[in-house]
């Protein structure tokens, strides 16, 4: 009954904080997308002060400076107007989860958004007034996570969540699998890792750890596309949509970060040898901060955070789906158990309404 009562409550309970969660993930990745410009473009010094702007505070710095004043400074202070925005929208959440949330879990699970919105506030903040390379690289590792958390939140507080269990069939989900899938994104962390490596150098990094750093990265790029084919090649005739779509998206979003990759590192550095067939790479030339250079390697960062979030999105989902399928083998049992109960209590009740009545 316990289970039952919580169930109905999921699946009836207002979305209010679903809602919440899914505007956090639409504004969390460009979040990422004008960080990653910032560090292309070597802006993340463009504001010296924190956490106001120019003795201005955040929100009342004029808008005129801000829109028509220089690009770096254009695209540091609106990093940080859409991280104020991400931390309103967080506090938010909370808020709506204390009141709504049935699940005392899910609400502690909102304070955790709302403390690493505020932890990777304090990292941006801190790279600012420290000039600290080690902190920017640790600031643009940490977002990415961030953003894998709000996306299994809104995965947690969807109301499909709660339906799973009233599923009539719940495909069946292996231990091996759920396993195989937690690969996935822990490998897109290792190469996000490595990646913030190669783009926040250390002034006296070693050529030779730059170029291992560069191997392991194009290395574990293939075996992460290896292991997104793999799920699919499992998930694909489970039945559901919910977990078949995510992992074939994880096939094409892989092989568009790779093809990224390449183009990240011709226009920092030039073609490579091997792909010196291609035409028009003699006779390249590489610029300093072109417009549609910074694009290509901002993508490639964005586009290896969608990954993580997606795979993170596609385990969580396989962990729901095996729990309320063990949940669904355990009922049968229960229910054949009480059926003669109550069919012998049926058949006293008719007996005694059977017999005469004696004075």
């Amino acid at each position: 009954m316990k289970a039952e009562a919580t169930l109905a409550e999921q699946t009836t309970s207002p979305q209010i904080v679903h809602r919440l969660c899914v505007l956090l993930v639409c504004l969390v990745w460009p979040l990422i997308w004008v960080g990653g410009l910032v560090t292309t473009y070597d802006a993340g010094m463009a504001v010296p002060d924190w956490p106001g702007t120019y003795g201005y505070n955040l929100f009342l710095y004029p808008y005129k400076t801000w829109l028509l004043g220089p690009f770096d400074l254009f695209i540091e202070h609106g990093h940080r107007l859409l991280g104020a925005v991400v931390g309103l929208v967080a506090i938010s959440i909370v808020i709506s989860a204390y009141f709504k949330e049935s699940r005392r879990w899910v609400f502690v699970l909102t304070i955790g958004l709302l403390v690493a919105v505020i932890t990777q506030g304090l990292l941006g903040g801190m790279r600012v007034v420290l000039g600290d390379r080690t902190l920017a690289m640790v600031h643009g590792c940490f977002g990415p996570a961030f953003f894998a958390l709000c996306a299994a939140t809104a995965v947690i507080t969807n109301r499909r969540w709660g339906e799973y269990l009233a599923r009539d069939g719940v495909s069946r989900i292996g231990l091996g699998l759920v396993f195989l899938a937690a690969t996935i994104p822990t490998l897109s962390y290792s190469q996000l890792v490595l990646g913030a490596q190669l783009r926040h150098v250390q002034p006296n990094a070693a050529p030779g750890g730059f170029a291992m750093i560069v191997a392991t990265h194009v290395i574990v790029a293939f075996l992460l596309w290896f292991f997104t084919f793999a799920a699919w090649f499992k998930i694909r005739c489970c039945g559901d949509l919910t977990l078949s779509r995510p992992a074939g998206l994880l096939i094409g979003l892989v092989a568009v970060q790779i093809a990224l990759g390449v183009g990240t590192w011709v226009v920092n550095y030039g073609w490579p040898s091997i792909l010196a067939w291609v035409p028009g790479s003699a006779g390249f030339l590489v610029r300093a901060k072109g417009f549609s250079d910074s694009i290509i390697v901002t993508s490639h960062v964005a586009t290896g955070s969608l990954i993580l979030a997606v795979s993170v999105m596609l385990w969580v989902r396989l962990l729901r789906v095996r729990y309320c399928r063990d949940r669904m083998i355990g009922r049968p049992a229960s229910k054949q158990q009480a059926e003669p109960l109550s069919r012998d209590n049926e058949d006293k009740t008719n007996e005694s309404l059977l017999e005469p009545v004696t004075a």
